[in-house]
Formats: structure tokens, sequence, C-alpha cells
């Protein structure tokens, strides 16, 4: 696939099931993330990888995060849930520090772009990958169990496997209806 094609026809695969990447795939998938721009050479990521008993971990996590903000009981079981929705999560997160020249909103950016072409990487390996946030990405009980310091911001989960079903190829859009031109 080269690199046109896959800007072009990238999409996210929801529906995934085992196995995971295989280690050499995963190299490939983390080394793609660590291309993206990053003013300073700040390093602003970390990627936490949960796979078997760390899915369960994740798991356990979510549900005490969902229980202390007092969710109701159908959240916390959804809670529970929401890890085993792929054989691999990565939770990706924005190692912020302070800099005179690279603001905290820049580097949150660049965590941001390691996902994004985590999620590229995988598809162009023929591996379905989503990038989903929600509450748990913004919940301080999630950061501290994480072992995760204050000002570190999760960007996005991005959940990793095989597709389950070849997804039908989205419509291609037309990018020029968003442009303004000065």
């Amino acid at each position: 696939m080269d690199a046109i094609e896959l800007l072009l026809t990238r999409q996210s695969t929801p529906r995934l099931i085992a196995p995971a990447p295989d280690a050499s795939q995963l190299k490939i998938i983390l080394d793609a993330a660590i291309r993206v721009p990053d003013h300073g050479a700040l390093a602003p990521w970390e990627f936490i990888i949960a796979t078997d008993q760390g899915l369960n971990t994740l798991a356990d996590i979510f549900v005490e995060a969902a229980k202390a903000s007092g969710a109701d009981e159908d959240f916390v079981n959804k809670a529970k849930g929401m890890p085993m929705r792929a054989p691999m999560v990565i939770t990706v997160v924005a190692k912020t520090q302070q800099h005179p020249k690279v603001p905290v909103l820049e580097q949150q950016i660049a965590a941001g772009c390691a996902t994004m072409a985590m999620q590229q990487a995988a598809f162009a390996l023929g591996i379905g990958a989503v990038w989903r946030t929600g509450d748990f990405a913004f919940d301080a009980n999630v950061n501290a169990a994480l072992g995760l310091e204050p000002h570190d911001q999760i960007v996005g989960f991005l959940y990793v496997g095989t597709p389950a079903v070849v997804a039908p190829q989205k419509p291609q859009k037309d990018g020029s209806q968003y442009v303004r031109y000065l």
C-alpha cells in the first residue's frame, strides 16, 4: 500500500478479534508513532500496552473509576467490558512539560499525531484499529491508577487487533468543501 492510498482509504475498524499484532508488527506500529512532528524533540508521549491480563487490569481500573464517579450499575458493567473489545489496547498519554518554545497544547497534539500514526501503520499492515476516548481519558482516577502525573493527559485508547469483518470502504469525501482562502 502506498502512502497516498493509505491516507485516502484509512478507516477505523471497531470490531476486533484476536490475534493482536505480533512483536514485529507492534515494533513497526510503535516506530511509526515516534516519527511524527515533535517540536523540540521532547518525545511528549507514553504508550501503555494492555494485552491478556493487562486487559483485565485496565477493566478493573475502568470499573473503579466508574464507581468513584457515581455511575449506575449498567455503566459499571459496560466499563468492565470496554477493554475486551480488542486483544490489545494502547493507552496513549501526552507526557507534557513546561518548555519556553513548545506549548503544552502542541505537545498534546504531537501525542495525538502519534496515535494517528499508529492507527495508520496498523491499517497499512492489515491490522484493525480504532481510536477511542470517552470519559475515562479525562478521569483523574484512571490517571492515578495508571501511574500518571496530574499534568499528563490521555489522548486516547487505541484498540488494536484483527478485523472481525471486512468493512466496506467508506466513500471518498471532498476536502475542498472545508477550505477558505484569504
